[in-house]
């Protein structure tokens, strides 16, 4: 296939219909390219801003019929068929590739390619069955942490335990066959390196972000974590190795435990755009999603720049539990913006939007970015 620019006026197939391809479909639009997005549903968050939108599961057979449609595929999650990914890469550039789709859908593949990279991870066995995950928590030594293999998420099909014997109890909650039993840590921060690869192998990044969860989903993110100098170097040499090693094109991000004694452990890949990278719309010169265009398009990447300190704060289903939000409240900040993905359920755990706060220094602009969200919903517990 040829390797030349895939220019404006092409178009570009979204594997996907949430928030991260409503917000590259924007950014594809704005810069004059057609979105078609592939997706089951007429009315999801990334169809509303699309050109065109098919209302399937992507399958080998629609792929197929679509590649002449299209001048590159690409995906804004990772729980597709791989084999309908593959169908259409016969056909046209599909970008990340089959092959780091199915190395990053599946987290025993995922644990394993970056053991095999010697990049460092919790100790961790990957096993099938609850009497093998019995037996690995017994080697790798309570507590641990069950984790299914595929199609898991914020926290969903995990499960913590402090003994063997408690692996029975929660197997059902799991919901899969085959795991990876990972080792508890001392957790001091977890952090992220959103990056980017571009079809000849050039390579940028954006810093490393801290992240703050809540009950296991992304709840603040923090621009330029306050490291060591030398522990964030490390952190950026790994996204870059993680990435020539999957030999990635597109955005991605390393999400990385850091223990208290100062050591960096991969915690998983997402290879496409990511939550913690959100608060590059505002807080950088090429946001995640410009870049994602830039990279998957064969076009030179952007710089990465800081405009200034950022923090993106999440909005979820219980942000509107006492009823619609005060919505004026997020726009009293003038350096905040407010983000909303167009879904029409809100449900506990489901991410409805974000805000993002511009602040003079990071420590700031995390406190007023906690502090809009608690406007909103002083119901939540930041």
């Amino acid at each position: 296939m040829s390797a030349a620019p895939i220019l404006p006026g092409a178009a570009i197939g979204i594997l996907g219909g949430g928030q991260l391809g409503r917000m590259l479909a924007a950014a594809a639009r704005r810069s004059g390219y057609r979105v078609h997005v592939i997706a089951p549903g007429t009315a999801t968050p990334a169809g509303q801003v699309a050109d065109e939108v098919h209302d399937a599961e992507p399958s080998p057979e629609l792929l197929r019929g679509l590649a002449g449609e299209l001048s590159v595929l690409t995906y804004e999650f990772e729980n597709l068929s791989a084999a309908a990914v593959e169908a259409a890469a016969e056909h046209l550039p599909v970008r990340p590739s089959p092959h780091t789709l199915r190395t990053t859908q599946d987290r025993a593949r995922e644990k394993a390619f970056l053991r095999e990279q010697g990049l460092p991870t919790a100790p961790f066995e990957a096993v099938t069955g609850g009497e093998a995950a019995a037996a690995a928590v017994q080697r790798i030594g309570p507590p641990a942490v069950i984790k299914s293999a595929g199609l898991g998420y914020d926290g969903k099909g995990q499960a913590r335990v402090d003994s063997a014997d408690e692996v029975a109890a929660v197997w059902p909650s799991i919901g899969a066959e085959a795991v990876v039993v990972e080792a508890c840590i001392d957790l001091a921060m977890e952090v992220s390196v959103v990056a980017a690869r571009g079809v000849d192998g050039s390579f940028a990044h954006y810093g490393v972000t801290e992240n703050r969860h809540r009950d296991h989903i992304l709840d603040l993110s923090v621009s330029d974590a306050e490291l060591d100098p030398r522990t964030s170097e490390e952190a950026v040499a790994i996204a870059r190795a993680v990435g020539a090693g999957l030999d990635a094109v597109g955005t991605y991000c390393v999400e990385f435990f850091l223990d208290g004694s100062g050591r960096l452990m991969v915690n998983e890949v997402a290879p496409r755009p990511h939550n913690s990278g959100h608060l590059t719309i505002e807080g950088a010169a090429t946001s995640q999603f410009d870049q994602q265009l830039r990279a998957v398009c064969g076009l030179p990447l952007g710089s990465t720049r800081r405009l200034a300190p950022a923090a993106m704060v999440n909005l979820l289903g219980d942000v509107w539990d006492a009823g619609t939000p005060p919505w004026a409240e997020a726009f009293r900040d003038p350096a905040a913006t407010l983000h909303l993905y167009g879904k029409d359920a809100p449900r506990p755990g489901r991410k409805m939007g974000h805000i993002t706060v511009l602040g003079d220094d990071r420590q700031e602009a995390g406190r007023r970015a906690l502090e809009l969200r608690n406007r909103l919903a002083p119901h939540v517990v930041s």
